[in-house]
């Protein structure tokens, strides 16, 4: 059964970093384009980047040029590398297929930007 475990999130003051992964089971990476998405509190969850198989890549606009996303086939891993980071990017983050009916969610993690 798909199940995606998502890392990486905690406290960050404003304008700084954090590095997020995501692991998912089975051959899930090797035939889907990838997303990450986040849920702030009271709000729907939006997708922010995408990812190909072939790694094309797009962004919400909100974390464009902020936000980098990657992927590694051989571990199932996808990693969504964030800096700058604003107070309104404070959310639950998780990766799923960017396409499609989704896989189910898993636990996700938590990002906080505060000082």
């Amino acid at each position: 059964q798909a199940q995606m475990v998502e890392s990486g999130g905690g406290l960050v003051q404003p304008g700084g970093s954090l590095r997020l992964s995501c692991t998912a089971s089975a051959n899930i990476f090797r035939i889907n384009t990838m997303g990450w998405y986040r849920q702030a509190p009271g709000k729907q969850r939006d997708l922010v980047a995408t990812i190909t198989t072939g790694n094309n890549i797009d962004y919400a606009d909100s974390v464009k040029g902020r936000f980098t996303i990657s992927r590694n086939n051989i571990k199932n891993t996808v990693y969504l590398e964030m800096n700058e980071l604003k107070p309104e990017d404070t959310a639950v983050y998780y990766c799923n297929k960017a396409w499609g009916a989704p896989y189910p969610w898993g636990q996700g993690t938590q990002v906080t930007v505060s000082s």
